[in-house]
């Protein structure tokens, strides 16, 4: 890894989505599912022979767990990541099985989204999630693979609090700049400034800030949102981050979304050009 640019893909029992890097003339990718099916050995197996056959580098693993996940601020808290103690356990092995599919696959980490982290430590549920996040962390370090939070749901500071609570070398971060504008969490220029050492991954995705308590914000193409990439970029190389930026564009697969990750790959690599 290296400041290389990449897209976020679906992960197909086939390996036939890797192919879908290559169509962007990109080198690089991050995987997804929230289907457990899907986590079984020789899928990974099939779509690791499928990334050497496209010559793509599987960047990491985005990990998503059982039951429910509303995106928005009424019902977010109540069933995003592990925050939701019903949920809890089940997520716990979920997150523990998608780090050994990841082991096989040959990625560097797993990445997922926490959840609502409680900020306060007297808060009851604190110890709780911080716990479950460490038996998470532990596993994955333990089969030789990184846990990554994707920022969103919680503030920056709160992010850096569990991080250094798990006490962990290879827990970091994925950073996802739009989220924090549409959560309405953070500024991700701040936000580097207080998390920026454990930033391994970034989202190439652009947003603007919530205008309705109950719904986030508005993504956008990137350059139409309120995310000042070339001074993020600019912060992170000073930080050392040597990760890859993977484009998300979250609207329906076709030609809307295609022109705009071939466009934002662009804006990428004149960005991260310029900071040679």
């Amino acid at each position: 890894m290296g400041w290389d640019i990449g897209v976020i893909q679906g992960l197909d029992e086939t390996g036939a989505s890797l192919a879908r890097a290559k169509n962007f003339g990109l080198n690089c990718c991050q995987l997804v599912s929230w289907n457990s099916a899907q986590c079984k050995p020789d899928i990974a197996k099939t779509a690791k022979a499928a990334a050497e056959k496209h010559g793509i580098q599987i960047s990491s693993f985005w990990a998503g767990m059982p039951g429910p996940a509303e995106w928005n601020f009424q019902f977010g808290p109540l069933t995003i990541g592990l925050v939701p103690a019903e949920y809890r356990m089940a997520r716990i092995q979920a997150l523990k099985d998608w780090a050994d599919f990841a082991k096989i696959l040959g990625a560097p980490a797993i990445v997922t989204h926490a959840g609502f982290l409680p900020e306060n430590t007297s808060d009851p549920e604190f110890l709780p999630v911080l716990s479950a996040l460490r038996i998470v962390a532990r596993h994955c370090k333990n089969v030789g693979v990184g846990f990554w939070f994707e920022t969103g749901q919680e503030t920056p500071v709160t992010l850096l609090r569990y991080i250094e609570e798990i006490g962990l070398d290879n827990v970091g971060i994925n950073l996802d700049p739009a989220n924090l504008m549409m959560y309405g969490r953070g500024n991700p220029i701040d936000a580097v400034r207080v998390f920026g050492k454990y930033v391994r991954s970034v989202h190439a995705k652009d947003g603007k800030p919530p205008t309705d308590p109950k719904w986030l914000g508005q993504e956008t193409a990137v350059g139409q949102g309120l995310v000042d990439f070339p001074l993020m970029f600019k912060l992170l190389k000073e930080c050392g981050f040597d990760g890859d930026l993977i484009i998300e564009r979250e609207i329906a697969e076709g030609e809307e979304q295609n022109r705009d990750i071939r466009a934002t790959a662009a804006k990428l690599a004149e960005w991260r050009d310029a900071l040679k």
